[in-house]
């Protein structure tokens, strides 16, 4: 078997860590092992880009993965940030065409990569994987769509906070596991329109930023009044 770590002992696949395949048994998961292949990538890696042909099911072994598409001003619009154990490139499973997205790594990534045509053989051998594949695609699609009317709904100092609020632990603490310029592209700004409403937040003692990755929520209430 090709991509494997070591925990509890033994040796486990990247295609063990993955929900769409968690009701194989595990003789069933070494089927899918034997069609896949390992692959590396360091940090600003791509994986693959808009335009290059599909036909294969992308698994995060380790690392992170961040998933866009260019607007044809060229404006980058961040889709999602995967981690161990998601995937990616399943459209190709469904539909002969093309990739239409982007996928960057944005740290050193492990991944498995599966041939598209001979997991749908599998696929019709085992039905259940096609019917956890459709339902993410089905999660996915449900969030994308939240994600517009969110958008189209809320101004730029909401976006903000209401994020903040989101990804803040029970201290108040943020850690972001992406860059301002990615966070900013994913909540439909630019990246000095985000970096300037923080800094004005900061200013009036709602929040602390700490280097680049780090913000304490100081003045919850006082966030909030912008909601």
């Amino acid at each position: 078997m090709s991509c494997s770590c070591e925990k509890s002992g033994r040796r486990k696949s990247c295609i063990e860590m993955v929900p769409i395949f968690s009701t194989l048994t595990y003789d069933e998961m070494m089927e899918v092992a034997k069609i896949t292949v390992p692959r590396s990538y360091k940090k600003g890696e791509m994986i693959y880009m808009a335009g290059d042909k599909g036909e294969k099911l992308f698994v995060i072994h380790k690392g992170q993965v961040k998933i866009s598409r260019l607007s044809p001003a060229g404006k980058e619009q961040v889709i999602r940030i995967l981690g161990p154990g998601e995937f990616m490139g399943e459209l190709s499973l469904f539909v002969c065409k093309p990739q239409t997205d982007n996928a960057e790594t944005l740290e050193d990534t492990s991944i498995c990569v599966i041939d598209g045509e001979k997991l749908k053989g599998i696929m019709a051998k085992y039905p259940t994987i096609a019917f956890k594949v459709l339902e993410e695609l089905s999660h996915r699609l449900d969030k994308a769509e939240k994600l517009i009317e969110y958008l189209g709904s809320h101004d730029v100092e909401t976006r903000i906070v209401e994020t903040l609020l989101e990804l803040a632990d029970d201290k108040g603490e943020v850690v972001l596991n992406m860059s301002k310029k990615d966070l900013a592209s994913h909540m439909g700004m630019s990246q000095e329109t985000l970096s300037r409403k923080l800094s004005y937040f900061q200013d009036m003692g709602w929040i602390k930023q700490i280097g680049h990755r780090r913000i304490i929520i100081v003045d919850e209430i006082g966030l909030r009044t912008l909601i």
